[in-house]
């Protein structure tokens, strides 16, 4: 958001606040008027607290105070001319109005306290989450990448699903994965699994390998933190993908973790054949094979978890992920990823049961001026840089 943006919000924020600040001062001279021209025995005082018991909902402290002060005013001025300021009756309903004011005034005090503390906190936790899951880079190399990531549980924007991109040699290597449990207590078991892959992938050219360094991390893991009773209870499902730059091939190792669907020209929507092993930190020592099949130019692979397939709609049925993609196979991975969270969102009623990501990887065709994308792109993720299309 650029700085003009910003100033444009502030102002209509600012013009907002101070319309509706016209409706409890209305109130306040319309309450006081009638009951000025009203017969001695009607008294509609009482009603002037309702004006300063509205300002909160959209003022602060001193919108707040300003309002409770003017209402006070208007029930002196009412009192003046009705009897006089020392009857009890209107004695009394100064000093009540005078008290309900206060009370409202310091309810006001209150919640901007916890309103502002409960901003730093989020705004500390979405600074923990970006580092935790970092944005994935538009493009690498002959891959046009894009990203959607919902968290179930609210204020969160990430959760127990996790993807990372790991450019390396000739080749971009993939990590798309499902901790045990959802929301914000798989926050930590979803580090893990995102750190061991940051540091494994380039000591290990093999994604076979790979796969057993991750389960050998996650089982350490477990092993340090679970009570005996608790074993197997840390496990995660992973893809792990590496696309040649050259070769118009995908070499994948699933962990028990859904297949992909590649997306061709022409509405052609394919399930490649999986071989899977067991998840992370169920069996270490699994063995883990090693599948490939074509990727051509103009392809999309598109990557998810099973917070995706698992949704229902209001009458419990799946969401058709395979069916409703082929509508979409010769859009950009922004405009499918765009669609999918659409017609996701539409398919639940507006909320998951379960996190839910998903990455769309698009080839292009290779250009030899553009090789050095793999470089630039390893560069950006190793500071942290680059762009995520992400939605919480």
């Amino acid at each position: 958001m650029g700085l003009r943006q910003l100033g444009a919000g502030l102002r209509r924020s600012w013009r907002s606040a101070h319309a509706l600040l016209l409706l409890p001062v209305a109130l306040i001279v319309m309450i006081t008027v009638v009951d000025l021209r009203a017969p001695t025995n009607v008294h509609l005082g009482p009603a002037l607290v309702i004006a300063p018991a509205l300002t909160p909902s959209f003022g602060g402290p001193r919108t707040t105070a300003f309002v409770g002060a003017l209402a006070v005013a208007a029930q002196t001025l009412i009192a003046v001319q009705h009897g006089g300021i020392g009857t009890t009756n209107h004695v009394v309903q100064l000093i009540t109005l005078a008290v309900l004011c206060v009370i409202v005034f310091l309810y006001s005090v209150v919640r901007d306290r916890r309103q502002a503390q409960l901003a730093q906190v989020r705004n500390v936790a979405e600074a923990a989450q970006h580092v935790l899951m970092w944005p994935l880079p538009e493009e690498i190399g002959s891959l046009r990448i894009a990203s959607l990531y919902l968290a179930a549980e609210d204020e969160a924007q990430i959760g127990g699903d996790l993807y990372a991109v790991t450019p390396g040699d000739g080749a971009v290597r993939v990590l798309i994965g499902d901790v045990r449990g959802k929301g914000l207590p798989a926050i930590g078991e979803a580090a893990l699994l995102l750190g061991a892959f940051r540091e494994s992938a380039h000591r290990h050219p093999d994604l076979a390998e790979l796969a057993a360094s991750l389960d050998q991390s996650i089982t350490r893991y477990a092993a340090e933190l679970d009570a005996p009773e608790d074993a197997g209870e840390r496990f995660a499902t992973a893809l792990l993908v590496e696309i040649p730059e050259r070769d118009p091939v995908t070499l994948m190792t699933s962990c028990g973790h859904p297949p992909p669907l590649l997306l061709s020209p022409g509405h052609a929507v394919t399930v490649p054949s999986l071989h899977p092993s067991p998840p992370l930190g169920v069996h270490g020592g699994a063995d883990h094979t090693l599948d490939v099949f074509a990727f051509e130019p103009g392809d999309t692979l598109l990557l998810y978890t099973d917070g995706v397939v698992e949704a229902r709609d209001a009458e419990g049925r799946f969401y058709p992920l395979a069916e409703r993609v082929a509508r979409w196979t010769d859009a950009s991975p922004e405009a499918l990823m765009h669609h999918l969270r659409r017609d996701l969102l539409a398919h639940a009623g507006g909320r998951l049961g379960d996190d839910a990501a998903l990455i769309a990887l698009h080839r292009t065709p290779v250009d030899r001026h553009r090789h050095h994308g793999l470089g630039a792109a390893a560069e950006s993720l190793r500071h942290g840089t680059g762009h995520r299309d992400k939605v919480s």
